[in-house]
This record gives C-alpha cells, sequence and structure tokens, in this order.
C-alpha cells in the first residue's frame, strides 16, 4: 500500500502554448535537479487523448538516516515514472477571476516502498518531497511559457538573490564613503577648534 497525493494549479494561456510548453518544460532555471527524460510509451486512445509515459532521472538527496541503506552512487539520483495524459483538465475561456485563457493542471503523486522496515519512512519522505517541489515545478513551467509567449519571464530566486546582493554592497560601498566624508568633515571642524 502507497501514499497518494494530489496538487490543483493554474496556468495562464491558450490551449495549444500550454500543451507546448508542458513538452518543453526541461530544462529551465527551476529544474537544474532533472538529469534526463525519456519516453517509454506514447500511444492515442480511441477517444483521442495523448497517452504519454516518461521516465525522468533526477538528482535528489536522499534524507541521511537513507544514505546507509545505499552505495553512494546511488544515494544521489532517483527514477520517476510520469503519467500524463494532456487535455484530461479543464480549460475556461471566461473565467470568473477575469485572466482570459485559464487551465487547471492536476499533479498526482503515489509513492510505494517495499524496504522492509523502513518502506512507511520512505514514503512519507516521498511525499514530502512531492509537495515541496510541486511550487518549483509550477515556476518552472510558468518560466517556459512566459518564454514561449515572447514575454520576458519572472526572475528566478538565483537571479532575486544577486541582485539584492548586489544591491546590498553598493549601499554598503555608499554608506562607507558616506561614513569617511563625514569623519574627515568632524575632524576639520575638531582641528578648527583647538
Amino acid at each position: 500500500m502507497g501514499k497518494y497525493c494530489a496538487s490543483l494549479g493554474v496556468l495562464k494561456g491558450p490551449w495549444d502554448q500550454v500543451f507546448a510548453a508542458f513538452w518543453q518544460r526541461y530544462p529551465n532555471p527551476y529544474s537544474k535537479h532533472v538529469l534526463t527524460e525519456d519516453i517509454v510509451h506514447r500511444e492515442v486512445t480511441a477517444d483521442h487523448k495523448l497517452l504519454s509515459r516518461r521516465l525522468l532521472t533526477k538528482t535528489n538527496r536522499m534524507p541521511r538516516w537513507a544514505e546507509r541503506f545505499f552505495p553512494a552512487n546511488v544515494a544521489h539520483s532517483v527514477y520517476i515514472l510520469e503519467d500524463s495524459a494532456p487535455g484530461a483538465g479543464r480549460w475556461h475561456r471566461n473565467p470568473p477571476c477575469g485572466r482570459g485563457l485559464v487551465g487547471e493542471v492536476k499533479r498526482e503523486a503515489w509513492v510505494s516502498s517495499s524496504l522492509f522496515g523502513v518502506s512507511r519512512a520512505v514514503q512519507e519522505f516521498g511525499l514530502a518531497r512531492f509537495k515541496s517541489n510541486v511550487t518549483k515545478s509550477t515556476k518552472g513551467f510558468e518560466y517556459v511559457l512566459a518564454r514561449m509567449q515572447g514575454e520576458a519571464p519572472s526572475k528566478t530566486l538565483v537571479e532575486t538573490a544577486k541582485e539584492a546582493t548586489e544591491k546590498a554592497k553598493e549601499t554598503a560601498l555608499a554608506a562607507t564613503e558616506k561614513a569617511k566624508d563625514l569623519a574627515s568633515k568632524a575632524a576639520t571642524k575638531k582641528k578648527q577648534f583647538v
């Protein structure tokens, strides 16, 4: 028996662009941990739905308690089977929130383990990791979609942090110069009164 989790997200844009972005979402600045993606199986069903199964290889650090059970080379990558059926979700032309074309994206994860003695811990860890990665996944998808739509993608956290660091350095440098200037003026006034 495994653990299950689902997440519902919203993507803005025409269906054809969102559909294309889905297949081109790697690489992006939010998914540097995705090493490979391979199509294992793809078919169009009798009711004209595209079903796809892909194998993704990702770097994914195991919790420290689990590293002792696996060789060092295994502890740093995981394999994910991704089943998708694009078009199975709902698409709204005039949603009540007034955002133009909006699509709902449902992400689901089933995590199971048969490792004797630690299967529950592995399942809980996998579910927690899935939940924490949903936000990064959505950001990466939006990044790719914005690029496809010719818009400037939102900045990544790393880019924002670098800009903040540079601005902080500039502010510190300006404060240092101002402090030196004030100290110099104070020293000059002190000499005048002595």
